[in-house]
């Protein structure tokens, strides 16, 4: 790839770090942005920009917000009283999509995992037991993958939540172990919310 002009390369080489994209997507991405007219490959660098300016955890679930409380959280219609754990954002976009539910949510923002050094600390497990402990909440939906770290990230808050007077439930099968929720399709998403089981 020597042949390309050093800003070419740049690009290539910023397109490459994202994640998924490899060298020869990353080469067509350049290119793409390359012949485009000048003003989307401007919309593209602003877009971009007021992300990274705009873009906060939501105070309540930790989800992506450009406000304080994300539009979930605020909305008046939800239901105060079911929280559906999640690991990331893009799973709680996937059950969104799916329709079959209306409470709260909350985002772990990763999951348990001792060999990337990830503990409970190092995720939201300390502020979902501090929204349960505040009272109002009947029901906890366990949301999380079905791979090892997924599981035994929901064992544990399991664990934790057992001296609440809650009902705690996991998410029914019909999604694939060792799947990720962002690729499960809405149907068998729909499916696994509305057989959820007791843990």
């Amino acid at each position: 790839m020597n042949h390309y002009p050093r800003s070419v390369l740049s690009l290539i080489d910023s397109f490459a770090k994202l994640p998924g994209i490899g060298k020869k997507t990353a080469e067509r991405l350049t290119l793409h942005v390359l012949r485009a007219p000048r003003k989307e490959a401007e919309q593209l660098a602003r877009n971009i920009l007021e992300l990274k300016d705009k873009m906060r955890l939501c105070s309540c679930c930790f989800s992506l917000s450009e406000e304080d409380v994300c539009a979930i959280c605020s909305h008046p219609s939800r239901s105060r009283q079911i929280i559906c754990v999640v690991e990331r954002p893009s799973d709680m976009a996937a059950i969104e999509k799916s329709g079959a539910y209306k409470g709260l949510y909350h985002i772990l923002q990763g999951v348990l995992s001792p060999m990337d050094n990830m503990g409970p600390d190092d995720i939201r497990i300390h502020e979902l037991l501090s929204r349960v402990a505040s009272g109002g909440v009947t029901e906890v939906i366990l949301a999380t993958s079905t791979n090892v770290e997924g599981e035994s990230t929901a064992h544990y808050i399991s664990k934790k939540l057992k001296p609440f007077p809650i009902k705690v439930t996991r998410i029914a099968s019909g999604v694939p172990i060792g799947g990720d929720l962002k690729y499960v399709d809405p149907v068998t998403l729909k499916r696994a919310m509305e057989a959820r089981r007791d843990t």
